[in-house]
């Protein structure tokens, strides 16, 4: 069984909460840049008062010694589950998984917004096959001791073949039929990536953006 992951990307901490209270059995809050910068360390506790657990997605990349330390901190707050980009290496990566202790970490591989193209630019070279770079930075991942990755729903089958039944996927980008894709140019829809082998689906603007986020929120705890 997957777990659905709420993502926060809201204008406020106030928001974010108002909308959690109308999510009934709400186990996961995701909080990224958007309301981390604004909200602060505040947020996260008032989710865990909550009684929920907070994925706190900075995306990490950076020296050893400062991904650790980030990592600690995180740690020390109780966050449950963090995000440090792969390709920060395998140094930066072992360096996050010291400091981790209990806090999972998982390590982002190729960004949903990206197309082999825009990867390509980022890494300048040619990219025949993103589910062959997610498969070599989840590997790196792999290799460092993380809990798990973070992958793009086409990739999904790939990764959980190639790597094994223990490791954590963490999907973003899920969308039901017709739901819009805004920046995410690879989606998937959340019973293609239960079936997949996901562990965890991230969804955000199509609850926290409807007319009836309960609604919608309760129609995707069906799919998982």
């Amino acid at each position: 069984m997957a777990e659905l992951v709420v993502a926060f990307d809201l204008p406020s901490g106030r928001d974010a909460l108002a909308l959690a209270g109308r999510l009934p059995a709400l186990k996961w809050a995701k909080l990224g840049s958007l309301l981390y910068v604004r909200e602060g360390p505040a947020l996260v506790r008032e989710f865990r008062a909550r009684g929920m657990h907070v994925f706190l997605d900075l995306k990490w990349h950076d020296i050893p010694s400062v991904v650790a330390g980030a990592v600690t901190a995180a740690r020390d707050l109780g966050v449950a589950m963090a995000t440090v980009h792969c390709l920060g290496g395998s140094a930066m990566l072992a360096a996050a998984v010291q400091a981790a202790d209990e806090l999972a970490l998982v390590g982002v591989t190729v960004l949903t917004s990206h197309d082999a193209a825009g990867f390509e630019q980022v890494v300048g070279r040619g990219v025949p096959d993103l589910g062959l770079e997610a498969e070599r930075l989840a590997r790196l991942a792999l290799q460092a001791g993380l809990r798990g990755v973070v992958a793009s729903g086409r990739e999904l089958a790939l990764l959980r073949a190639a790597l094994g039944p223990d490791l954590w996927i963490v999907v973003p980008g899920v969308r039901t039929p017709g739901d819009a894709p805004d920046d995410q140019a690879r989606t998937v829809t959340p019973d293609d990536a239960v079936r997949c082998g996901a562990t965890h689906l991230v969804v955000g603007r199509p609850i926290t953006r409807a007319k009836d986020p309960a609604g919608v929120y309760q129609r995707f705890m069906e799919s998982v």
